[in-house]
């Protein structure tokens, strides 16, 4: 094996900065920005395209704020549960706030996607460093005096080659799952929305609502399944009887994730029904049931023989629905809540159209998610192998990744 040394973190940057937010009492610094601006939450992602906010020059010159130019690694200093820790790669010139801590690498020594994977793969070490109370963050000081183990620079490429091969396959993916999900919700948009439904044209409307449309209360429209814990002794992570759904701690992207079974189901809920959860800070997140699960009392099911027009018909009185919420401190919606929501519906006929369209998208949708929950699964298994210099790779003869063959032709 070639010879890895010890480095600290802030040896291998050409600049380590953090980042500033601009006055949100300025407009100015704000309406009509086109420079991207990152915040934390953002960073859970691995490539970085675009940012939620923008901010205008006027904005970066009056702030703490710098450009922190692509290819740059990017490690979330500060945030409740996993957030801070997380890493991220920018594809684009961009500013963050005062909560990421920019690495600017010197490419003659360190390859960013060896460290971004090196970061990714030593998490647990890095939460280990946050300090603080009642929300432990990570500072500056701490990201630069990190030990990084470092092999010679063809081994980096090696390593990122292997593990962005997989990224690469992940992003795909995800770029495939975006596109489908937005051609279904454009349908549904233009369809039940819009209000322009095949043969609109010749349908006569009664103050802007559809002949044969009506208000009708959501129960009508969907099966409502409220959850119920089963007996704490029935529960195991062993995998005996069927898989528990209490909350958004089993929902993995687009998927559930079972971490509890039960021996004694309660209320279960079918393959493509809707999870939902309605209870908490998370009431109203969802997601699409890939399998039989025990509904515990954080969630409820909601399915219907049109699944995929109850799924945006749901996303889109989503709004409505949690301003509604019952309870201050803890908000949550009951079972007569749901049900009597009232919505305007078309007829099934219309529904069962949408729902031939769509629902074929909702299943690949599905399919492609538990695709890169493998990839990122084997992605992390041979991560900490590579990174650590178990799985040799300096007499190998990897390909890199169409991601990767630019990047590196420019550096040779």
């Amino acid at each position: 094996m070639s010879k890895w040394e010890e480095r600290k973190l802030v040896d291998l940057c050409h600049r380590v900065v953090s980042g500033g937010t601009p006055l949100k009492t300025k407009p100015e610094y704000y309406e009509g920005g086109t420079i991207p601006w990152l915040k934390t939450g953002e960073v859970k992602k691995t490539y970085i395209y675009e940012t939620e906010e923008q901010i205008t020059q006027q904005g970066l010159s009056n702030s703490s704020a710098k450009l922190v130019p692509e290819n740059s690694v990017i490690i979330a200093m500060y945030g409740d549960g996993d957030t801070a820790g997380n890493v991220a790669i920018n594809k684009i010139d961009l500013t963050t706030n005062q909560a990421c801590c920019n690495l600017i690498l010197n490419p003659e020594i360190a390859f960013y996607r060896f460290i971004y994977f090196y970061l990714k793969g030593s998490y647990s070490n890095l939460v280990n460093l946050k300090l603080g109370g009642s929300q432990q963050n990570l500072n500056a000081k701490t990201i630069k005096s990190f030990p990084v183990q470092l092999p010679p620079l063809p081994v980096q490429k090696k390593i990122a080659a292997v593990l962005s091969a997989y990224d690469d396959l992940i992003e795909n993916n995800t770029r495939r799952i975006a596109l489908l999900e937005k051609m279904a919700k454009e349908i549904y948009r233009e369809w039940f929305v819009r209000l322009r439904f095949p043969g609109h044209k010749q349908v006569t409307f009664h103050k802007g609502i559809p002949e044969r449309w009506e208000v009708q209360e959501m129960g009508n429209v969907a099966r409502i399944t409220m959850g119920l814990s089963p007996k704490g002794h029935t529960y195991n992570e062993s995998g005996k009887g069927i898989p528990l759904v209490n909350g958004p701690v089993e929902f993995s992207d687009r998927f559930t994730k079972a971490i509890k079974w039960t021996t004694a189901p309660t209320k279960v809920c079918k393959p493509g029904d809707l999870i939902v959860c309605v209870r908490g800070s998370t009431t109203g997140r969802n997601v699409k049931s890939d399998g039989e699960y025990c509904l515990g009392r954080g969630v409820c099911a909601i399915s219907s023989e049109q699944q995929s027009f109850v799924d945006h018909l749901f996303a889109q009185q989503l709004p409505v629905l949690l301003g509604m919420t019952s309870g201050s401190t803890f908000p949550s919606w009951t079972g007569p809540q749901l049900k009597a929501h009232q919505t305007l519906v078309s007829p099934v006929a219309l529904r069962s159209k949408f729902d031939q369209i769509a629902r074929p998208m909702s299943h690949a949708i599905q399919i492609l998610a538990r695709q890169n929950e493998m990839l990122a699964r084997t992605r992390d298994r041979l991560l900490t192998r590579l990174i650590s210099g178990k799985l040799p790779v300096e007499d190998l003869n990897i390909h890199f990744p169409p991601s990767m063959t630019t990047e590196t032709s420019h550096e040779q």
